[in-house]
């Protein structure tokens, strides 16, 4: 890499780090292109990526606010996993960590906090943001359909009285 390329990569890794909910960094040390691509899709699948960096450019695009423990999160072979979402990226690279020996987790970087191996996978554990919009729109729905089974059971009592009305006199 010439120096323009490198302020390039360093410029992309800045954007990547800005606009992530969080990134997970991996090492994917004997994974063959096959597994890689495997990875790929499933993250592609969550709304993540998955992308092999350069240790140096990674340090140089966190600056010096990220602080002592980004040194040691990248050191050798070094993947990063990134969303938008905080979790989706975590949860498909822990998924994929327990699976296949050779992909290993590292730990992760969440805005300006640095995470450990233990926080990925706690943050792994959280439900994504479309499981809660879920759990949220069902909690919304739920006092609605019951409001509404209480509202509609008078009117099915009366309908009955007057079909037992109707029935006796046609007898």
């Amino acid at each position: 890499m010439d120096r323009a390329q490198k302020q390039e990569a360093i410029e992309t890794l800045k954007g990547v780090f800005a606009s992530s909910g969080s990134v997970v960094v991996t090492h994917y040390m004997g994974l063959t292109v096959a597994e890689m691509t495997d990875l790929r899709g499933r993250l592609r699948e969550q709304g993540a990526q998955l992308k092999v960096v350069k240790n140096t450019l990674a340090q140089k695009a966190l600056g010096d606010d990220a602080g002592d423990g980004v040194a040691t999160l990248f050191k050798g072979p070094v993947a990063i996993a990134f969303a938008p979402d905080p979790v989706s990226a975590a949860k498909v690279a822990t998924q994929y960590a327990k699976d296949n020996d050779k992909f290993s987790v590292v730990g992760g970087l969440m805005g300006e906090k640095v995470l450990d191996k233990a926080s990925v996978t706690a943050l792994a554990s959280l439900p994504s943001l479309d499981q809660l919009r879920g759990k949220i729109i069902g909690l919304i729905q739920a006092p609605a359909t019951k409001v509404a089974g209480v509202l509609q059971a008078p009117a099915g009592q009366l309908a009955r009285v007057f079909n037992a009305y109707a029935t006796k006199d046609a007898a």
